[in-house]
């Protein structure tokens, strides 16, 4: 086996040279925007150098413990947010409401399996997508794809679609502002389990799975009367009012995120603090390209995007790539086959990996191997194919005797209609009631209340 294959690069001396953040200049980088103005480029990346890190290396060790109890089979991973973040629609309240559906999913999880459940949210820093193709086609125009706002604009003109290094420090700026809500709503009483009654925007209250969510918090209520009532303080226990919670993006644009790698004081190593996790995606995973390279040097938790193609051999490669020293919780394999290829696919996938013992934790990502082309022209994705690969994931692990350790969603918390189904069902005709995704379709709060439901009561078969 050669040194890359190992994630090593040899020095001139025959040697392993040090990893350092820019090893993955040495690498073919997919999906990388082509920059018309390579000083402004690294002017920007200079900037974001400097600028303080957005999340410190013992918070992402944390997670990397957390998601160790989700790799031993004692807790579930729900990792949800948007598909994309945007510059234009950022506000207090679409940050409040996107935590509550997650906040909420999480006490359905909990309380319906036993189960702790590790939030994860795909916030501050999910700006770029990656894109099937170069370019797009926008009524006559032929333009460049959008790749998300901290590349390019998503209104079609082509202007909008040059690649501009200064939307780098924008996303810094938001993903910095973003973390700081987030920081205060989950530490400073918003996430407190007395207020899970608050947490219930009006729209999902008054839908069934709203009034079923009432149930479980006036079941909550009761149950805390009951402790203190017995003279158990309540207060003095943090967990009851404070929440973790840890940020993810997919770690697409190398520049930013080499920008923001920082060597550890307390341990020397390198973490990646734009996040506290960072994935790699279906078209990035190569073994010997720069995305791979990158991440087999931080040492934050690593996610890796498996799609229909990955095979059993491809996998051991990319556990032995980015957990060669086997830490649990270090590793998310994040699978995203479909609904009707999932009980095909993944079966050997898994069995290989248990084999070998690899200590990774198994996520579903059901929503990107199950989005179609309505004939009006809108991506979309049924509601029953997104459950229905969720099911196939969960069977599977049951017959292998491995732990379905999580799920992978994108969400919103607004009352958009852009996936169709559910218990109150939308239709194909209803997409263009609320449709406001820039890239790829959400469930909207009702839906993923619903979807809260259906995996509890998979986790407690």
């Amino acid at each position: 086996m050669n040194a890359f294959a190992n994630g090593g690069a040899l020095d001139h001396a025959g040697g392993m040279a040090e990893w350092m953040p820019s090893s993955w200049r040495e690498r073919p980088a997919a999906q990388q925007p082509q920059w018309p103005d390579e000083a402004a480029l690294e002017r920007a990346l200079k900037q974001l150098a400097a600028l303080p890190p957005l999340v410190f290396a013992g918070e992402a060790r944390n997670l990397t413990k957390a998601l160790g109890e989700v790799a031993t089979g004692r807790a579930f991973l729900l990792q949800a947010g948007d598909c994309a973040e945007s510059f234009a629609d950022f506000s207090a309240d679409s940050i409040r409401d996107k935590l509550k559906v997650i906040l909420q999913m999480a006490v359905v999880l909990t309380y319906g399996s036993g189960v702790h459940v590790v939030q994860v949210g795909r916030m501050a820093g999910q700006f770029a997508k990656p894109r099937s193709s170069a370019t797009e086609q926008s009524g006559d125009l032929d333009l460049p794809s959008f790749r998300g706002h901290m590349v390019n604009d998503d209104a079609p003109s082509a202007a909008g679609r040059v690649a501009d290094p200064e939307r780098l420090l924008a996303a810094y700026h938001q993903s910095a502002a973003t973390l700081n809500l987030l920081r205060a709503f989950t530490q400073g009483g918003f996430a407190d389990l007395s207020q899970v009654h608050a947490w219930n925007q009006q729209f999902v209250a008054s839908s069934l799975q709203g009034r079923r969510y009432e149930a479980i918090a006036g079941e909550i209520d009761r149950a805390m009367r009951f402790m203190r009532a017995c003279g158990i303080d309540l207060d003095a226990d943090p967990k009851l009012h404070q929440v973790p919670f840890w940020t993810t993006h997919e770690a697409l644009i190398l520049g930013y995120e080499e920008a923001l790698t920082r060597r550890d004081s307390l341990t020397g190593d390198w973490y990646d603090c734009s996040a506290h996790m960072v994935w790699v995606g279906e078209r990035t995973r190569h073994l010997d390209g720069a995305h791979m390279e990158f991440l087999s040097g931080i040492g934050n938790p690593l996610g890796c995007k498996l799609g229909p193609s990955a095979t059993a051999d491809e996998v051991l490669a990319i556990c032995e790539r980015l957990n060669p020293d086997r830490v649990p919780g270090r590793l998310t394999l994040i699978t995203r086959l479909g609904a009707n290829r999932v009980a095909d696919v993944l079966p050997p996938i898994v069995a290989a990996v248990a084999d070998a013992g690899h200590p990774v934790v198994w996520a579903c990502d059901p929503m990107h191997g199950n989005t179609f082309t309505t004939p009006s022209g809108r991506k979309t994705r049924r509601f029953d194919d997104v459950l229905g690969e969720i099911q196939g994931f969960f069977a599977v692990h049951r017959d292998t005797g491995t732990w379905p350790g999580g799920v992978h969603i994108e969400l919103t918390g607004d009352d958009v209609t852009e996936c169709l189904g559910g218990s109150e069902e939308i239709l194909e005709d209803d997409l263009e009631l609320n449709y406001t995704t820039m890239c790829d379709p959400r469930l909207n709060a009702r839906q993923s209340l619903d979807l809260a439901f259906r995996v509890a009561e998979l986790l407690r078969v």
